[in-house]
């Protein structure tokens, strides 16, 4: 075997004895069993093939640099650590569990009490624990090492199962040698076992003689969870029965032949290894993305590219622009530079919703695919990462060609080319979702990842396999887009993972159209390891909370300064009149009748969705069903995509749009016309918001050029238009509707009208510039210093008392749960995760955790006939290949057939949030279960399994907790008291 620099006997060759009958795996279905030498090697032999293979160079080398030998120390170390991971199973605690293999070790003189007899008292010694203790005993004694010493590497062992053991835990253990080694005359055999195991390990992989130099070494706890994480993927590659069989085998075989075949099965795409891109931008742009006929480099584009290559080492790139100038494109252009220049392996996209995920990911493939080396035949691993990710049609197709993890197979060449997924042929490079790199714990390990922001806020939150989470982000170029869109809760999780992203060294790339300074200072900081330095923070970052530059790049590598270029505007703006209109629904609707006139299309965007709902009705009543769209959260999984479709194909730019409807037309939104959507309006009505959500809403009003001076718009409408309603407007404090001061806080709302006085009031009032106005409304609205127009200041007061109060509330809930911050290095990372949360996945109780929201009901919808038949709804469009969803008859005795529960998969619908107070929700919960289908609670049932079903009747209505509920394809769901 070659794992551990130089050819080996193998782990066999080196015992004998009792030891060979300590065992390590069990199959109680079959009998097979895994002796723990066995396991042991193979642990060991996928730790240097995970290192030479599959890990990016960046984490090769952080683990590198933190030893005297470099790379081949932290090969050396990665590998050794996997062989003896497992030495804890060599105890009574552990070997009692299965009694035939119990009496075998018994039979070759290793007493031990049974199962029974060592009662409660067995579970203070779990077999990582157990390892770690023995595994530092054996330094100390063996070899000299301190406590702490020791620690910092033995942790890795202890924390293989998810969660490093806490300080009292160790002690507890101490208290009861004989879990470790029984108390009996055998004693000392089982002390010469773990002896013979660990020595055999040190010999085995080359380490005996670096002992004495890694004695030394203080260890950075980002090292320590790396290593710990290498740990973990290789027990769990090599625990796989499919990939290393237990005994007895059918073929015996070597330990290198055991593993090439098992690794072949694996067949796990390797990291992609970027070359720095040497062409001007100009070219650089052309080459990466499909750039519309005529257009040239952004300025911004051309900074963002021109900051990433003058960085002595890659850090943190903030980018703040516009709407529309391309931020996403200069993100993908810096991340190749960063990836090439940093050892990167792959690229994180994180983004704010599910919808702004779905949309980034066909870019992101479209990306991948002009990348230089994309046609050499090598593969590169994708993933969508989001809880729905397997309802998007184009990442299924992926997985569905992933194919499976395979059964070794001894005949086949140990250089065997990858094979098209459909059999035919070598393959090109290909794109894929690789079967072994799904489920919640593994997915972000692919190379590339597009998903939402929670999937990176879980790397600092204390839960289950942390180490693995940090693996994923520690190797990628990670980049978070809508960065204005996190609360003060959610910034605290974002702000620790930044500074442990720091740490790893890892390049980040920020992306925002409307960051307020102290949230930029802030985000800099984090990263470089410096927050809340001193009472004023640290004076290097000064300049970066107080600039006011716009469009504007922050860069900063870890522990360096920051730098802060200013780029050129684009040329691109659009001036909109600002004008406050009353919230009346009367006067909305008299004031769109005049407006639309001569045609043309208007967006109106609501802060809630009974506004939406109710302002939609009104709407359709002065201007037909046809002329009225409706965009809201409470729309099936499914129609909402189409929804959104729709709107692009309706309202979308020019070059991709289908056509605008001919005569008026109003489009009535919640919230989720504010991102991801590329579409354009001739006219703005918008409630009250925050002020870079406002902007954010104006990006959507003449967002394209519609001929020259927009003569294609109509001759009213050629001037960009905004009116701002959801207000009281004739009070001397405005005063904004109950729901918006619910969305969003009073606070906010006020220091948000205060910003727009100028653009609102008086008859001088001037328009709104973009983009050269964004910055300086940002900075006012969220500035420490606000301007407080005459007779506002108690209504102000009292706002921001109840602010402050929410926000401290929301840091305290926050940091229960988060991370701590990054230790010293040496010091082991026992506890690191203690009163944690345990599991945690893309769930809503586990989004739940990083976003400061009630966790929300949800629901798939189905129809039930008249004659008591259950049915998808009538409405389902085909799915990508043409096949019908619709009304498809559900089964009730049985599971579904995959192609229906996969259609009612897809029909999944986010109940409001009135439906998330306890009492609604405990009786909402214990109504729907009553009507739960059994069959579709069983483990066959893949898509149903664990679903709240919600049952329509065929006018599509239902009663739930109290309410009535009605859903139509135009309107989505209505709530009512019943």
């Amino acid at each position: 075997m070659h794992v551990g620099g130089r050819a080996r006997e193998g782990l066999r060759s080196r015992l004998n004895g009792p030891v060979l009958s300590v065992w390590a795996k069990h199959d109680r279905d079959f009998g097979g069993w895994l002796p723990l030498w066995r396991h042991m090697e193979d642990s060991a032999a996928v730790a240097g093939l995970v290192w030479d293979e599959w890990l990016p160079l960046s984490v090769r080398r952080l683990v590198a640099d933190a030893l005297p030998e470099g790379e081949a120390d932290a090969r050396r170390l990665a590998v050794w650590l996997a062989g003896v991971h497992d030495i804890g199973k060599a105890t009574p605690a552990f070997a009692c569990q299965v009694d035939e293999l119990a009496d075998r070790m018994r039979d070759a003189g290793l007493e031990m009490r049974s199962r029974k007899a060592m009662g409660p008292d067995r579970a203070m010694a779990p077999h990582g624990l157990a390892g770690q203790v023995l595994l530092g005993e054996w330094l100390e004694e063996r070899h000299g090492w301190t406590v702490r010493q020791a620690g910092q590497f033995a942790v890795a062992v202890g924390g293989h199962h998810g969660v490093p053991p806490e300080h009292a835990q160790i002690r507890d253990l101490d208290g009861h040698g004989q879990l470790l080694r029984s108390s009996g005359p055998s004693r000392d055999l089982w002390r010469r076992v773990q002896g013979e195991l660990l020595d055999a390990c040190t010999e085995e992989y080359g380490v005996r003689e670096r002992l004495a130099a890694w004695r030394a070494v203080r260890l950075p706890q980002p090292v320590q969870v790396l290593l710990t994480a290498v740990v973990i993927v290789a027990d769990w590659i090599a625990s796989n029965p499919d990939l290393f069989p237990y005994f007895p085998e059918d073929r015996p075989r070597s330990g290198a032949e055991r593993v090439a075949a098992a690794w072949r099965g694996l067949d796990l795409p390797a990291p992609w290894t970027a070359t720095e891109p040497t062409q001007d931008t100009e070219r650089l742009f052309a080459s990466r993305f499909d750039l519309p006929p005529g257009a040239s480099v952004r300025p911004v584009q051309e900074a963002a590219v021109d900051v990433a290559r003058s960085m002595e080492t890659p850090g943190l790139l903030i980018v703040e622009a516009p709407m529309g100038e391309g931020k996403t494109e200069a993100a993908l252009a810096v991340a190749e530079i960063f990836a090439a220049r940093s050892g990167a392996g792959g690229v994180f996209f994180a983004l704010p919703t599910m919808a702004t995920g779905n949309a980034m990911f066909p870019r992101l493939l479209d990306w991948l695919e002009r990348l230089p080396g994309a046609d050499d035949g090598g593969r590169r691993a994708v993933h969508l990462a989001h809880s729905k990710a397997a309802l998007n049609e184009g990442f299924a197709d992926l997985m569905r060609r992933g194919g499976r993890v395979a059964a070794v197979d001894m005949d086949a060449p140990s250089s065997a080319p990858h094979r098209r997924a459909d059999g035919g042929g070598p393959a090109p490079g290909e794109l894929v979702a690789h079967t072994w790199l799904r489920g919640r714990k593994k997915a972000v390990l692919a190379s590339f990842v597009a998903g939402t922001i929670d999937q990176l806020l879980f790397a600092g939150l204390k839960s289950r396999h942390l180490a693995l989470r940090h693996l994923a982000v520690a190797g990628k170029v990670v980049v978070i887009d809508e960065a204005h869109a996190y609360d003060a809760y959610m910034n605290v999780y974002l702000d620790r993972v930044l500074s442990w992203l720091g740490a790893y060294g890892v390049p980040v790339v920020v992306l925002s159209a409307t960051l307020p300074a102290a949230r930029r200072r802030a985000l800099t900081e984090a990263y470089a390891g410096t927050p809340g330095r001193g009472a004023g923070g640290d004076e290097r970052f000064a300049e970066v909370g107080e600039e006011s530059a716009y469009p504007l790049l922050t860069a900063v590598s870890p522990g360096g300064t920051p730098v802060l270029r200013r780029p050129a505007s684009s040329g691109r703006g659009t001036d909109v009149a600002l004008e406050p209109l009353d919230d009346d629904l009367d006067v909305l609707t008299d004031r769109l009748g005049r407006e639309l006139a001569g045609g043309g299309c208007a967006l109106v965007v609501r802060n809630t969705v009974r506004r939406v709902l109710e302002t939609a009705r009104a709407l359709r009543v002065r201007f037909g069903e046809d002329a009225v769209t409706v965009a809201h959260s409470s729309f099936l999984d499914l129609d909402r995509a189409a929804n959104d479709a729709d709107l692009l194909r309706r309202f979308g730019p020019p070059e991709k749009f289908e056509g605008r409807p001919a005569g008026p037309h109003v489009v009535v939104a919640s919230q989720v016309a504010e991102q991801s959507l590329d579409v354009d309006f001739d006219l703005l009505v918008s409630d009250l918001c925050p002020v870079d959500l406002l902007l954010q809403r104006a990006g959507r009003l003449h967002r394209h050029p519609r001929g020259a001076g927009q003569r294609d718009r109509p001759p009213g409408l050629r001037t960009a238009r905004c009116l701002v309603t959801g207000v009281d407007w004739a009070t001397a404090v405005p005063t904004p509707v109950r729901g918006s001061v619910a969305v969003y806080g009073a606070y906010a709302l006020l220091r948000s009208a205060a910003a727009l006085r100028p653009h609102l009031n008086g008859d001088a009032r001037r328009p709104v510039r973009l983009p050269s106005d964004i910055s300086p409304l940002v900075q006012a609205a969220y500035g420490e210093k606000p301007d407080i127009p005459e007779g506002w200041a108690d209504a102000l007061e009292e706002a921001f008392t109840r602010f402050e109060r929410h926000r401290a509330d929301q840091a305290e809930r926050a940091a229960t749960f988060g991370l701590g911050p990054v230790g010293r290095p040496g010091r082991p990372l026992f506890g690191w995760l203690a009163a944690g949360v345990g599991e945690v996945d893309d769930t809503p109780a586990g989004r739940a955790q990083v976003r400061d929201s009630r966790e929300s009901l949800e629901v798939v919808v189905v129809r039930r006939r008249e004659d008591g038949g259950l049915t998808t709804v009538p409405w389902l469009p085909p799915d990508g290949h043409g096949r019908e969803r619709a009304g498809l008859a559900l089964p009730v005795d049985q599971v579904p057939t995959a192609f229906a529960a996969r259609a009612v998969a897809a029909s999944g619908l986010r109940l409001p949030m009135r439906f998330s107070a306890p009492e609604v929700m405990d009786r909402a919960i214990a109504e729907l279960e009553e009507r739960c289908v059994d069959a579709w609670q069983t483990k066959e049932s893949h898509w149903l399994a664990g679903q709240l079903v919600l049952e329509l009747d065929e006018d599509c209505q239902t009663r739930l907790a109290g309410f009535t509920l009605s859903y139509s394809r135009s309107q989505g769901l209505e709530v009512t008291r019943a």
